[in-house]
């Protein structure tokens, strides 16, 4: 392969339209953590029972796919996948920006963003979220220098150690993500080790569905050739995480299932949870796993771009409705303050908590996502992230020429 990468000119109407409409989306993010951060969480749909509600939603899938956005450029370094070391710089810098559009809802979010600095030199060993503050850390610099080895040649020598290193990060970063719902014992629907590898496989799926998108967005709207064996190849790997999310997904709640105590907590989550039971079965299930395989299997669609667009798109819907009902649906469910003992009080003992998003955390999640895509269109302009041509006779290997 002969591969030249060059930025995009980034001079037409259409891109510079673009960026400001993703400038816009970030202010409108902005807008929304001011008002929050000036009156206070009583203006969104949380309370004492919901502390987590829809930007912790988009933050956690905003991190999770950061994590997984890397995987196309795991399988170029690390696992030595030729075909895949030109895609391998739009999936580092996709990691990056994803990560910091997540964490940036997380911590406008949390309120008193400015004294995350404390987080620093107050690390507290015996706390996940202590740990995260390094996770998040590593992997912006593993990944980073990852980036910066692919496109220096004078870094070439350091390329495999910098790709091990951010394949190895990734994964510690997911589990950390996965432990900070497993190490929480009180609510039924968190508290098992199995939420580690569930992250870990969900990651792979939500993320490269959204370089699949971007990656064909840049193509497109560039004009660039993009050929059928890329897409083809992202196509197989989004079929076998579907596959592999629904095994961890029926694993989980097979588990619960099995343990007599669970039963309560799993009748809500599949049978009696209203909009969690749907956003289940509809959004996660149906939209997320099965449509989207059977659009990418079935002959007569499975080699039509538009098909493939659709689809990561109903598994990006799917992941976020999955964040959804583990997230509120977890905390919805009432907590067990008492194993084998019935308890009552005037503080919603036994009952499923309301919640109901306002739209001011719709505007600060939409906002995440807007920086995170920023980044990537100002990336690719001033960076020689994407390569000239992807046509076939010039991305793969095993063309005949």
């Amino acid at each position: 392969m002969h591969i030249i990468n060059r930025e995009i000119e980034g001079k037409s109407a259409g891109y510079w339209a673009l960026l400001c409409g993703l400038g816009i989306l970030v202010l409108i993010g902005l807008y929304a953590a001011y008002n929050m951060e000036h009156h206070g969480h009583v203006i969104t749909g949380m309370n004492n029972q919901i502390v987590w509600g829809l930007p912790h939603v988009f933050a956690v899938f905003l991190v999770v796919a950061a994590s997984g956005a890397l995987n196309v450029a795991s399988v170029a370094g690390v696992f030595g996948k030729k075909a895949y070391k030109p895609l391998a710089p739009l999936s580092a810098l996709l990691a990056i920006a994803l990560l910091a559009g997540g964490l940036a809802v997380l911590m406008l979010d949390l309120g008193r963003a400015d004294r995350a600095i404390i987080t620093a030199w107050e690390v507290n060993p015996t706390s996940v979220f202590s740990w995260n503050v390094v996770l998040y850390s590593g992997f912006f610099g593993f990944t980073a220098a990852y980036l910066w080895t692919m496109l220096d040649k004078t870094a070439k020598p350091l390329y495999l150690f910098a790709g091990y290193g951010a394949f190895i990060w990734r994964l510690i970063l997911t589990t950390g993500t996965g432990l900070i719902f497993g190490f929480l014992v009180a609510r039924q629907a968190y508290g098992t080790a199995l939420l580690a590898p569930k992250f870990i496989v969900f990651s792979l799926l939500y993320g490269t569905a959204i370089y699949v998108l971007v990656l064909m967005a840049a193509y497109g709207w560039g004009q660039r050739a993009l050929g059928d064996e890329v897409l083809r190849r992202l196509k197989n790997m989004l079929q076998i995480f579907i596959a592999a999310s629904f095994y961890m997904t029926f694993v989980y709640h097979l588990t619960n299932l099995y343990f007599a105590k669970e039963w309560d907590f799993e009748r809500f989550i599949l049978a009696d949870g209203g909009l969690y039971t749907t956003l289940f079965w509809v959004g996660q299930v149906v939209l997320g796993y099965v449509v989207p395989f059977i659009l990418m299997a079935a002959p007569a669609t499975r080699s039509n771009r538009a098909v493939i667009a659709v689809s990561a798109i109903l598994i990006i819907l799917g992941a976020l409705a999955q964040m959804y009902v583990t997230i509120i649906g977890g905390q919805a469910f009432p907590l067990e303050l008492f194993p084998g003992f019935s308890e009552s009080s005037s503080f919603f003992d036994g009952e499923i908590h309301a919640y109901t998003p306002s739209h001011w955390e719709w505007m600060l999640g939409i906002g995440g996502v807007g920086i995170a895509l920023a980044l990537v269109v100002f990336a690719v302009k001033v960076l020689r992230i994407l390569p000239e041509s992807l046509a076939d006779e010039v991305a793969d290997p095993h063309v005949k020429k």
